[in-house]
């Protein structure tokens, strides 16, 4: 891909005069012509930073989480638009092993407005993780009780990224003592602000 940059011209016609140059740009940022270090080496500048898309909450309050990882994710263009704008929905969504492949299964993903393709928004996603990290996962689904679990979705360097977590499910009593635990923090603080004041 190439951009086109206005460059005063070394011709004698006049300092006003402007010549278009064509420089490429990288995938990961765009060059500046200021952002030269002492060196001379050119600095890439960021296009996009992490940013955090959808969350789980649900899934801390009804798991207790025993590993995460970090996956990429495979979606069609709209998807990602669809996903950017934060219309996608993580609650019943869980993830599986199919064929020495992770698949993550029921994250709704509205269809984005402008689109022209008709995807179904609950369609199997396939998640990338290297091969080691995939036995590492089937191993640990092995124990009973285990399941996988999506966290979050979020963009790191423009590109979207699922973090999965190993799982056990939380027994009902386990739910009221850690609401239990929250709440007494939450008193705790609300003293120590009285106190302050």
């Amino acid at each position: 891909m190439l951009t086109l940059v206005a460059v005063p011209s070394s011709e004698p016609f006049g300092a006003r005069d402007l010549v278009h140059v064509a420089i490429p740009v990288r995938a990961r940022g765009a060059f500046l012509e200021d952002s030269t270090t002492a060196g001379g080496t050119v600095q890439p500048v960021s296009r996009r930073g992490d940013q955090l898309v959808i969350s789980n909450r649900k899934a801390r309050h009804d798991y207790h989480v025993l590993d995460t990882w970090e996956a990429g994710i495979m979606l069609a263009g709209p998807e990602v638009k669809s996903i950017r704008e934060g219309r996608a929905n993580l609650q019943d969504s869980y993830a599986r092993i199919d064929d020495d492949e992770l698949w993550l299964l029921g994250l709704h993903v509205l269809p984005y407005a402008y689109s022209r393709e008709d995807l179904d928004p609950v369609r199997k996603r396939k998640l990338l993780l290297h091969r080691k990290e995939i036995v590492e996962i089937e191993r640990a689904l092995a124990e009973r009780g285990t399941t996988l679990v999506p966290l979050r979705v979020y963009f790191k360097d423009g590109r979207a990224k699922v973090e999965i977590a190993l799982a056990r499910g939380k027994r009902d009593y386990d739910k009221r003592q850690a609401l239990a635990e929250r709440d007494a923090k939450r008193e705790a603080e609300r003293a120590m602000k009285g106190i302050r004041e």
